[in-house]
């Protein structure tokens, strides 16, 4: 049972630093589709396809501790919702919550984008739409990587 605990703290901690990337991209695009009007679209773009990456990218830690630590993988038509939902919470004398109640709504708001981006085409993405996103980016993605990294410690420590 030790060795799958640490095998995910590691792929947390992997993955945290890929999604450092993916979120200074989103905001580096973000900061030039405010100021080079020509060519918002291809920013707006750029920051769809970094926000959407961002999602993905915890998902997948999501997943993998649904799998391999709570044994127990939602199904269904809102088993992206639910997994998420999952992960907020504490599994008794399994784990404690992986992210917190502030975090699960802002996360579950960039579920949601994420969705619309993989549903729309990318040219009907508006600004405003994605601006309070992005303007909690940077806050949002501190907190969910040291919740990250503290599960990361519970899991080494449990192993």
């Amino acid at each position: 049972m030790s060795r799958p605990y640490e095998e995910l703290a590691e792929r947390i901690r992997g993955e945290a630093a890929d999604l450092d990337r993916l979120v200074q991209r989103a905001l580096r695009a973000w900061n030039r589709c405010t100021k080079v009007s020509s060519e918002q679209e291809i920013y707006m773009d750029s920051v769809a396809l970094n926000l959407h990456g961002l999602y993905s990218g915890l998902e997948r830690i999501f997943e993998l501790t649904a799998r391999r630590v709570d044994e127990s993988m939602p199904s269904g038509d809102l088993w992206h919702r639910d997994l998420l939902k999952q992960m907020s919470q504490e599994k008794k004398d399994v784990r404690p919550a992986i992210i917190g109640g502030g975090s699960f709504a802002s996360l579950d708001e960039l579920r949601r984008f994420r969705h619309l981006v993989r549903n729309v085409y990318t040219f009907n993405l508006a600004p405003e739409k994605v601006e309070p996103i992005i303007s909690d980016l940077d806050a949002l993605w501190s907190k969910v990587r040291a919740e990250l990294l503290a599960f990361a410690d519970f899991l080494e420590q449990a192993a």
